[in-house]
């Protein structure tokens, strides 16, 4: 099971030994060593004694059960017991599963894994990501680079390089929101609900508790679900929050294919960005060098997507109370969160950062679009702009020669309305031309 999963069981069982005693409800001495054992199971120092798989049965109460026991155990040590196994005089069940069972234990160790790792770490990476790809879209905007915009893979009309970096931003800077949105619904807690929901067998105001316990162990914030029943039947938070990484899967694997595609050559794609040269591209091949970090990231992206496929069957196959489908839903989404961390990392490090632009094929590129007639559609129109443009690739001329041959305008005035710089925003009123 997933290491996350284990430290945050222990949190769940340290939160909930200190409520237990201060309501009463254990000794203060054995939640004291309950405890201690149990932050070390959150600090992942007894790692070594979880060796569950995650294809167990689906309320995960095999690896709760491990948890019970490997604090029972601890706890035991650190009352002086010497032999492992005892049960005395701290219990598996008894004393360390108190106020909880599996079933609202789990979905709420779920629930802490998921929001410790998407604040710890994919939100950091996201937020890194982003700021760079920011920084990119400035740098080129101020190199003044306008290239050939292109639609449905053909060429259209053109757009500053720094503009179209300032979309991939704005699609990390989206994604950001909407992980940051899937987070809310991870902050509700089962725990107090036990089996089905009812809470048999937990004290009032447990849930309240151990909320605030919790919160405050993990400096996250935790609250208690709003309905528990819906908390433990089913894992919808987890299939939403699945669905904002899925999106940010589908938007990093743009991002990287259309820098694998504009790096594409040296000289024979489309060459207009230069890739770092990080290794050697080919074990045959001498000088090659292949875009490693834009195949990584949308390798990457392809598995989320592929976690969020399993994801959302688990999610529809709860049946009753409980949905046990519980180690899937948790393994593959933090599998997923793990995943993007560290592929966002390594893209920033590896490739955008050390991104450069080739201006001088950018130029030789734009110099040759023929989707600039399109700033002469409301001059001569859509039919004799259309005229221009495909004698012009017919014949192999520029536009500017084109459209003199057809007499449709003269030099100086294609070069009076022809202007890349001109066509990046929307114009004025004033200087539209009036349709006839």
């Amino acid at each position: 099971m997933p290491p996350a999963l284990i430290s945050a069981f222990g949190h769940l069982k340290a939160a909930a030994a200190t409520v237990n005693a201060a309501n009463g409800v254990l000794e203060p001495q054995l939640a004291r060593a309950i405890e201690q054992a149990a932050s070390e199971v959150a600090d992942l120092t007894l790692i070594d004694h979880f060796p569950l798989s995650i294809w167990q049965t689906g309320s995960g109460t095999q690896t709760n059960m491990n948890t019970n026991e490997v604090i029972s155990n601890r706890a035991n040590e650190i009352l002086g017991e010497k032999e492992r196994g005892t049960k005395k005089p701290v219990h598996p069940n008894d004393h360390v599963n108190r106020s909880g069972s599996s079933n609202d234990g789990t979905a709420t160790a779920m629930h802490i894994a998921a929001v410790r790792e998407v604040e710890g770490r994919l939100v950091p990476s996201l937020e890194r990501l982003w700021k760079a790809m920011v920084r990119k879209s400035e740098e080129f905007e101020k190199l003044g680079l306008i290239k050939v915009g292109r639609t449905h893979l053909q060429d259209a009309v053109p757009l500053s390089l720094g503009q179209e970096f300032s979309g991939f931003a704005a699609q990390l800077e989206l994604g950001m929101e909407r992980v940051l949105q899937s987070l809310e619904g991870l902050r509700y807690l089962a725990m107090g609900g036990t089996a089905v929901g009812t809470g048999l067998n937990v004290f009032k105001g447990f849930d309240v508790q151990f909320c605030e316990e919790v919160s405050r162990r993990t400096g996250s914030k935790f609250v208690v679900a709003k309905n528990k029943f819906e908390a433990i039947s089913a894992n919808d938070a987890i299939v939403y929050a699945s669905g904002a990484l899925n999106t940010l899967a589908a938007s990093l694997f743009k991002i990287a294919q259309d820098i694998r595609f504009e790096g594409s050559g040296p000289r024979c794609g489309l060459g207009e960005l230069l890739l770092p040269e990080n290794e050697p591209g080919s074990s045959y091949m001498p000088g090659k060098v292949n875009p490693t970090q834009c195949e990584s990231l949308t390798m990457i992206c392809a598995r989320v997507v592929a976690n969020h496929t399993g994801i959302t069957v688990g999610g529809l196959s709860g049946q009753f109370q409980l949905n046990a489908f519980k180690p899937l839903l948790i393994s593959s989404f933090l599998h997923s969160v793990r995943l993007l961390s560290d592929g966002m990392n390594a893209f920033r490090q590896n490739c955008l950062e050390g991104l450069r632009a080739d201006e001088k094929r950018i130029k030789e590129l734009m110099d040759n679009n023929l989707m600039l007639v399109t700033c002469l559609s409301g001059t001569l129109g859509y039919d004799m702009a259309g005229r221009v443009a495909k004698h012009a690739h017919k014949e192999g001329l520029t536009l500017r020669a084109a459209a003199i041959e057809l007499k449709a305008l003269s030099g100086q005035e294609f070069d009076r309305i022809v202007r890349p710089e001109t066509m990046l925003a929307p114009a004025d009123k004033q200087t539209m031309q009036v349709q006839t």
